[in-house]
């Protein structure tokens, strides 16, 4: 009989963090953030986490229609939609309920517990709104928003081709002006997540391309929408727009999230939608990608908060072997040995400083977007953190899960090991962690002449209590300093040991906050106990291993290349 992973949703932890570390409003009233998150968890458990198993063993499959998506995840997906869970944030104009994108991303994080693969199909829809609600036209606003804000249709990212990855600047599809407004879009995208599915009656394709006689690089991409089904005049889904799915990826995990190589204009009959103006693409993608940055980091949060629940659930339940030390020889539950205690509690702990970056950043954003221009500088130094750390977190985190059950951890039947191929790729897309460490040391600690980052210092030593947190803060502001003393090449040596850093730093001042906020009332019983026993590991054990870092950091670059390519191997 197969040993799967329970669900519980985590609303005590993030109703305490959605209050004292991403600052929801107080106007908002506590009432309604509990409606919320009590709702989406009973959706979560209810519909969503049931499906987890399904969409792993099954998947996705291309038949000859198209994607179909493993049973009962229509139906799921539809309550979600009509539920209105994903349009809490949006604006009203277009259906949305306008309330704080923190409170948004707490939805998100639920139901990602639940089923981290099909969360990405509103998750993408999201970034898809950010984007032409920043870069679309009034009219094509009208026309486009609603439908995506209610997820009645969703939205996708199309940047990758097989000959540019990271390298954005080399694709090569092309976008030609036809006379009356549309442009015909040809050319072939890989790695789209959700790039066809049966679960809403269309698909809205952000596309990358180039115009006719457009500048090389990135300079000379334009944006365009690319929708599965052109509109009929009365804004219902029509006729086939030369949209196909080639093949779908065989991965080592989110089964239930296919995967797309798309081919556009196959038979020179795919029309798209310029969105802003010619050769501005790469400005509306990175509303897009940013957007999705943070929501990937969530996504470390989703993997960590499920193997955590597994892990604990199992150890409790499995008994072997006496304590070691106690007068009793009888056999205990695992939890009761001190190397098990010790992974649990770094999975907590760790899990705990996932959340606690990605919920800050979203509140910076709120704040952000109410005017607050230090806020807003806050989340552009906070954006590679908060996507690289979770996410690292994560596969750290599901590796320790299996490690807690032995092995029978390694085994399908059980359940964890999915956790653990799921999270592979967090680290990966929508920027590598090296990439957002390289963004970070390159771009982000010089902005505002070194202010915003000079800023967050102050800020996390004005709280910083423990002694191990506050030698990490200067170390942060130490090599921080050296590194915007050197080449922008020679920072990259030491850019992902400094990232680890500086985030950690991040969580440690969060949760160092958290742990002194937090009253015995809080949430069930346990929930102060938890919480204070994960911080306390958190600053006596994680802190001090992000110091040793130092040396790390602080190395030049020039010692990667003492070896020759061709003595690699």
């Amino acid at each position: 009989m197969p040993i799967l992973p329970s669900f519980v949703s985590p609303t005590a932890e993030q109703r305490f963090i959605l209050d004292h570390v991403a600052g929801v409003s107080p106007d908002l009233g506590g009432d309604v953030i509990d409606a919320v998150l009590e709702g989406a968890g009973q959706l979560a458990a209810g519909s969503w986490a049931p499906l987890r198993r399904i969409g792993d063993t099954v998947g996705a499959r291309l038949t000859a229609d198209g994607v179909t998506m493993p049973e009962g995840f229509a139906a799921a997906y539809r309550a979600f939609a009509e539920g209105g869970w994903g349009s809490l944030h949006a604006d009203e104009t277009y259906g949305g309920q306008g309330l704080p994108f923190a409170l948004q991303l707490a939805v998100l994080d639920v139901l990602g517990v639940a089923n981290t693969a099909l969360v990405l199909a509103p998750t993408l829809t999201g970034g898809a709104i950010e984007a032409l609600s920043h870069h679309g036209s009034a009219e094509q606003q009208a026309r486009w928003l609603p439908h995506l804000v209610s997820h009645a249709w969703t939205g996708t990212m199309n940047l990758t081709e097989p000959q540019a990855g990271s390298d954005v600047g080399a694709l090569r599809t092309q976008a030609t002006p036809r006379g009356d407004g549309l442009w015909a879009i040809k050319g072939t995208k890989i790695f789209i997540s959700f790039g066809d599915h049966d679960m809403a009656d269309n698909i809205v394709h952000l596309v990358l391309a180039r115009t006719p006689d457009a500048p090389a690089g990135t300079k000379g991409i334009s944006l365009f929408l690319v929708p599965k089904y052109r509109l009929n005049a009365d804004g219902t889904p029509g006729a086939a727009n030369d949209v196909r799915v080639v093949s779908i990826e065989h991965k080592l995990g989110l089964h239930a999230s296919p995967t797309c190589v798309m081919s556009f204009g196959d038979n020179d009959d795919c029309l798209g939608e310029l969105i802003g103006p010619e050769h501005g693409g790469m400005r509306a993608m990175f509303t897009m990608m940013n957007n999705a940055r943070l929501l990937v980091g969530l996504q470390g949060v989703h993997v960590a908060e499920g193997a955590t629940q597994a892990a604990v659930d199992y150890a409790r339940t499995r008994i072997q072997s006496a304590r070691a030390g106690a007068e009793s020889r009888a056999p205990v539950a695992i939890i009761d040995h001190a190397d098990v205690r010790r992974m649990l509690l770094r999975m907590r702990a760790q899990t705990l400083a996932a959340r606690a970056i990605t919920y800050y950043t979203a509140g910076r954003i709120d704040a952000a977007n109410a005017g607050d221009a230090a806020a807003a500088a806050r989340v552009e130094l906070l954006t590679p953190l908060a996507k690289a750390h979770p996410t690292d977190i994560a596969v750290e985190v599901a590796s320790i899960g299996i490690q807690v059950h032995g092995g029978m951890g390694y085994v399908e039947e059980t359940g964890v090991a999915q956790y653990y191929r799921d999270s592979r790729i967090f680290p990966i897309y929508e920027g590598t962690n090296g990439i957002q460490a390289a963004d970070l040391v390159s771009r982000k600690l010089g902005l505002g002449g070194g202010s915003a980052f000079a800023a967050l210092i102050a800020d996390m030593r004005a709280e910083a209590a423990h002694p191990a947190l506050v030698s990490l803060i200067d170390e942060c502001e130490r090599i921080g300093g050296l590194l915007a003393d050197v080449a922008p090449h020679d920072r990259l040596g030491g850019a992902t040991a400094f990232q680890t850093m500086l985030a950690t730093a991040v969580c440690g001042w969060l949760i160092e906050r958290l742990a002194r906020t937090v009253t015995d009332d809080e949430g069930d019983a346990g929930f102060a106990k938890r919480l204070r026993a994960a911080a306390g590991f958190y600053l006596s054990r994680i802190v001090p291993e992000a110091s040793g870092l130092a040396a790390a950091a602080s190395m030049p670059t020039e010692t990667l290349y003492e070896l020759s390519a061709e003595y690699f191997a």
